[in-house]
């Protein structure tokens, strides 16, 4: 059966896009790496079995990093806008903007460019009503919800904070959800993440992004 996976991503725009890696990447270097890790997440979504892609993006894409190789991946996917105020909102919208009657949600950003089609499709794959993927920084990189409408259960939450996996585990359950757990991965958020993530597929286009800072 179809799912929805939906990715939820940033243009990668110099000067807005992976700022927490400069120094040592300059603006631009940093907006490479982040447009890398957006196509290599791209190609694994696509390749995933049964998926129906969608991204919520915000930004412009314009003025992004590689935006014609990203404008040519993004046309075999559905595209919408994110809105809302606050991180937690957009997720919430996202779910509900995205998702078709009936149909269940796995979400993803494009922070683990690492993915990989079997891990995505193990995932969405899952019988629980819920499944949440922890990210060693303690926040998250993946949920998946059987009923996306549950996604409200975000709201509220604080993200991109060393307690937003716990705290999201503790409201998923508080709406009665039973989550599994998938296996834990890191996101790239420092320019130490970056290089232990471009180790792990070291001919992939992030790596080369990674490999360009010096």
């Amino acid at each position: 059966m179809t799912f929805c996976l939906l990715i939820v991503a940033k243009a990668p725009v110099p000067g807005f896009a992976k700022t927490r890696l400069c120094p040592p990447a300059t603006p631009e270097q940093a907006a490479e790496i982040a447009a890398a890790s957006l196509l290599d997440t791209l190609d694994a979504a696509l390749a995933t079995p049964d998926a129906r892609v969608v991204v919520a993006l915000t930004g412009d894409l314009g003025k992004a990093a590689k935006n014609a190789e990203i404008t040519t991946a993004l046309r075999k996917t559905a595209v919408i806008p994110q809105r809302g105020e606050g991180f937690d909102l957009r997720l919430v919208n996202a779910h509900a903007d995205a998702c078709r009657p009936g149909e269940s949600v796995l979400q993803i950003g494009m922070d683990t460019p690492q993915v990989t089609p079997d891990l995505l499709a193990e995932a969405a794959n899952r019988p629980e009503d819920a499944v949440l993927g922890p990210a060693e920084d303690g926040g998250w990189w993946a949920l998946g919800l059987k009923d996306p409408l549950h996604a409200k259960a975000l709201a509220g939450i604080p993200m991109s904070r060393d307690d937003t996996g716990d705290q999201t585990l503790r409201a998923l359950t508080d709406v009665g959800l039973a989550p599994g757990i998938l296996p834990t991965l890191s996101d790239v958020d420092t320019i130490a993440d970056a290089h232990r993530v471009a180790a792990l597929d070291p001919v992939s286009r992030f790596a080369r992004a990674v490999a360009e800072v010096r």
